[in-house]
């Protein structure tokens, strides 16, 4: 009887494989990737509700969802980031909220630059942490008005990659900008159907659609090649139409007029109506007196919870599981049993991933876990980023 092999990628397939993960590691490991949450905190919050008895622990991405988080007054915020310049942009940002210069705040995160952006810097440089500062001396240019970028909002890699994308299309598509303008001030959604329609036509091509499928402009963007797996075994047409339905649903389906998150990346800047609440005056006095709540750790969420073992009522996870569930499932096992050892009862933990459906988790923990679709279906329609492909939330079970 001949033996049965288990079929195998050809080699070059799996080399180029091999390849896309070195290189996503190598830019992960060596720049800031988000200079902005790219999770809508409207729903975080809805479904956690947060008190003063809370206690989380949280990926800090850009920080500015923890700072969102401080507003319903939880008791302490651990935000964790392998990565020291994630934490570097958060500890700035809490810099200047002690600070309380709304000015100074507003202009250095609120329009991505200030004048006076290195001087702004000096006056804080002394309340950051080492790697705080060695990240910042190098990198205050970020906020430079009359660097050619003009914005911090279009640096770090998804920054790069937002305006490299935007450059490239205002280019072959000089009306690209004005159709954008006409999108976002927009005063009703058929107004912004309306211009979707046009921008839509302008924006989708052969290059669009050609960038769309470059591993590198996925790489920038913090997209891993599992997630990218995902979506494309998972969604009818792949990548590319999953791009086009969840925009088409962001600006057809939701008011844009408070959708900071693509305001952002295709202007460079906020507005004083359209921004994270941490750039919002009135919000100023409450973060002043509840920013020290909030502590960042350079590590895994693993190795927090066994240096920093306790009873936490709130874990987002953001959308890391997917790598882990992909190349590490040991240490996605062992991520879970100590976010299970270290949960309060009925502790919270919310998720998102780009596939569509909970096949990340493992079963053996699923088992623990009580998740709630019937909310997270609905409040997902109303995220405002729209590019994740679910929400998951869950209750540890006693």
């Amino acid at each position: 009887m001949p033996t049965l092999h288990k079929p195998t990628r050809p080699r070059p397939v799996r080399l180029l494989k091999s390849a896309h993960d070195m290189v996503f590691r190598h830019v992960h490991n060596s720049n800031l990737i988000y200079n902005t949450a790219w999770e809508d905190p409207r729903l975080d919050r809805q479904l956690m509700k947060l008190d003063r008895d809370s206690r989380v622990v949280m990926i800090t991405s850009a920080g500015c969802n923890a700072l969102d988080y401080l507003l319903d007054d939880p008791a302490e915020i651990h935000a964790v980031d392998m990565n020291y310049r994630q934490n570097a942009l958060l500890e700035f940002k809490q810099a200047l909220i002690r600070k309380g210069s709304f000015d100074e705040l507003f202009e250095m995160f609120g329009f991505g630059s200030h004048p006076e952006y290195a001087a702004v810097y000096a006056s804080v440089r002394k309340t950051l942490s080492g790697q705080a500062k060695k990240l910042w001396d190098k990198r205050i240019g970020f906020f430079d008005p009359a660097s050619l970028k003009k914005s911090f909002y279009y640096h770090g890699t998804s920054g790069i990659a937002a305006y490299v994308m935007g450059n490239a299309l205002f280019k072959l598509r000089p009306n690209v900008k004005n159709f954008a303008a006409c999108l976002l001030d927009a005063r009703s959604l058929q107004e912004q159907r309306e211009a979707y329609e046009l921008f839509e036509r302008e924006i989708w091509g052969p290059f669009s659609n050609w960038l769309l499928r470059q591993p590198t402009l996925m790489t920038l963007l913090g997209v891993p090649r599992p997630q990218i797996k995902l979506i494309q075994d998972s969604y009818p047409g792949g990548l590319t139409s999953y791009v086009k339905d969840k925009l088409r649903h962001v600006f057809t389906e939701l008011p844009v007029a408070d959708n900071y998150f693509w305001r952002v990346y295709m202007t460079g800047s906020y507005t004083l109506g359209c921004c994270p609440n941490y750039l919002k005056q009135e919000n100023l006095p409450a973060l002043q007196a509840r920013v020290d709540r909030l502590k960042s750790h350079t590590t895994t969420v693993s190795n927090f919870l066994r240096e920093h073992p306790g009873s936490y009522t709130h874990f987002v996870l953001l959308d890391h599981q997917d790598w882990l569930a992909a190349h590490d499932t040991a240490a996605l096992l062992d991520e879970w049993e100590l976010i299970l050892a270290n949960s309060a009862s009925g502790a919270k933990i919310l998720m998102r991933s780009a596939g569509l459906d909970l096949s990340f988790v493992p079963q053996s923990v699923r088992a623990r876990l009580r998740f709630f679709p019937e909310r997270t279906e609905a409040l997902h329609q109303l995220d405002r980023v729209g590019t994740y492909g679910s929400l998951h939330f869950a209750e540890v079970l006693g």
